[in-house]
């Protein structure tokens, strides 16, 4: 975007700072009109023929688009990955608590990561971790839908699970 002395078009459509079209003129005279005023001559369409100026503070202009920007940011909301971890002998009620936790990082918005971790000869028997993690698919069924399937990684098996849409 350029302002005032960097224009280097011959021509420009000047719109004044009410809203108004004030048409076609040389650049030297639409500076001249927003010197008189006080205000700065700005390019806000530098793709059309000829380049379309408006007149008006720049300065207020940049404080209210950073403003406008720092209240959009404020109502964004970030997606956290949350890890639930387990092993593959997990007791039914220690296999319970993380499936609620799990349920209530989905509702909360977050994303989960569910992890079985093999140790020592559990690696041979990554078929079982599969049989915990559908289990624990099925448990969150109603407040999850499942990112990406189990997959090994490394000594462990993880799979990705993100929150219902809200209808």
């Amino acid at each position: 975007m350029h302002i005032n002395e960097d224009i280097r078009e011959k021509e420009v459509r000047v719109i004044d700072a009410d809203g108004s079209q004030l048409g076609i003129m040389p650049t030297r005279q639409a500076l001249q009109i927003a010197a008189e005023k006080g205000l700065d001559l700005v390019d806000i369409a530098p793709q059309a023929s000829p380049n379309v100026c408006r007149i008006m503070d720049y300065g207020k202009y940049r404080y209210e688009q950073a403003k406008r920007e720092k209240e959009a940011r404020k109502n964004q909301k970030t997606v956290d990955i949350k890890e639930v971890r387990m092993s593959m002998n997990i007791d039914t009620h220690d296999f319970e608590v993380k499936v609620n936790q799990a349920a209530r990082f989905l509702q909360g918005g977050d994303k989960v990561k569910v992890s079985v971790r093999f140790r020592g000869r559990e690696m041979a028997h990554t078929d079982l971790g599969r049989e915990l993690l559908d289990r624990f698919k099925d448990a969150v069924s109603e407040s999850g839908v499942i990112d990406k399937p189990a997959k090994m990684e490394g000594r462990s098996m993880a799979m990705f699970i993100s929150p219902k849409p809200a209808k």
